[in-house]
């Protein structure tokens, strides 16, 4: 199989807005949408609409690219019972979160908590599996472990033994939470551990680091969150790359500055016309935010759109950019 690049799944970041964004830019294979969280009721189709709007146009982006969708939950029940649901809905398969390090999360003993009881994951794996038809691919994201990385490679054969068909390590622990260095050589070990794909997560900013990730965790397959988010063409680059198009780290993005400019005006479009307006600034500050690490342009944009809130200021502001076309 050829090496894939995946976008990863982020709560309150990479949702369906900014997925429709960096999709558009190319190079990115499949995304997950965040995690939908299950307690001990059978959730609506609204609510997975909410959460995966690309349920409406057969699991797509607007791009085209397939999304799977990605449940949070400790209860075997209630787990097998909301993917059946969902797969009615028609998502390009069923992804499993144990990997959330979020707090109250854990309290309620999902995401990466679980990796302290492999029986669990064992066990939630199956009754999805069951429950969901036989063409309807399931998969599982997880996390070194949760205090340290001891179970680490017993989790990944409870997944796997419980019937996941591909696996996603995101190489830290809960405890690490975001902090650098990502351990990319335990991601080997897991992968040495199982038969069943294994895809690369954790501190891949640069094409260099998609190197350097690769080699230490012997996985073709990547999956990208925080880096593509700053550098939108980094799944881009790294295609470039692979395609023997020679590049480096010093130059400059694959996406200009200049064309970032219409896709802001197209995030905004999006944000003002499905989130709440209350949540709307923010968000163009949160993605910039992000950016002015790549982008000295984004900077100097971040700095001048601070101080501003209302939507409408914000709007004049990106159309005097040049983001978005005068109307």
């Amino acid at each position: 199989m050829p090496a894939r690049i995946y976008l990863a799944p982020m709560e309150g970041l990479l949702d369906f807005v900014l997925r429709d964004i960096l999709t558009r830019v190319g190079g990115v294979d499949r995304c997950v949408s965040e995690f939908i969280r299950v307690t001990h009721t059978l959730l609506t189709e609204r609510t997975f609409l909410r959460i995966m709007p690309e349920l409406l146009h057969g699991g797509y982006t607007p791009s085209g690219v397939p999304v799977r969708a990605q449940l949070l939950g400790s209860d075997p029940v209630s787990m097998a019972e909301n993917a059946a649901r969902l797969a009615e809905l028609g998502p390009h398969g069923i992804d499993l979160n144990f990997g959330c390090p979020a707090k109250v999360v854990n309290r309620h003993g999902g995401g990466a908590m679980l990796l302290q009881y492999p029986e669990e994951l064992h066990a939630i794996v199956s009754a999805v599996r069951r429950a969901v038809p036989a063409h309807m691919p399931v998969s599982a994201k997880m996390r070194l472990g949760f205090n340290d990385d001891t179970r680490a490679v017993e989790c990944a054969q409870a997944l796997a033994d419980g019937g996941a068909e591909e696996l996603v390590v995101h190489a830290r622990t809960k405890a690490d939470a975001y902090r650098p260095p990502a351990y990319w050589e335990r991601v080997n070990d897991i992968r040495l551990g199982v038969r069943i794909p294994v895809v690369a997560n954790g501190e891949i900013w640069t094409v260099d680091d998609a190197l350097r990730c690769r080699q230490a965790s012997g996985c073709d397959h990547l999956m990208l969150g925080r880096g593509i988010v700053t550098d939108p063409g980094l799944a881009l680059a790294i295609r470039n790359h692979d395609a023997g198009v020679l590049g480096s780290d010093h130059a400059d993005p694959v996406v200009p500055w200049s064309e970032v400019l219409p896709l802001m005006g197209a995030f905004w479009r999006l944000v003002v016309a499905r989130l709440e307006r209350r949540q709307q600034a923010g968000r163009l500050k949160q993605w910039l935010n992000f950016m002015r690490h790549r982008y000295p342009e984004a900077q100097a944009a971040y700095d001048a759109l601070r101080t501003l809130h209302d939507p409408v200021l914000v709007t004049q502001w990106l159309t005097q950019l040049g983001a978005l076309d005068e109307k």
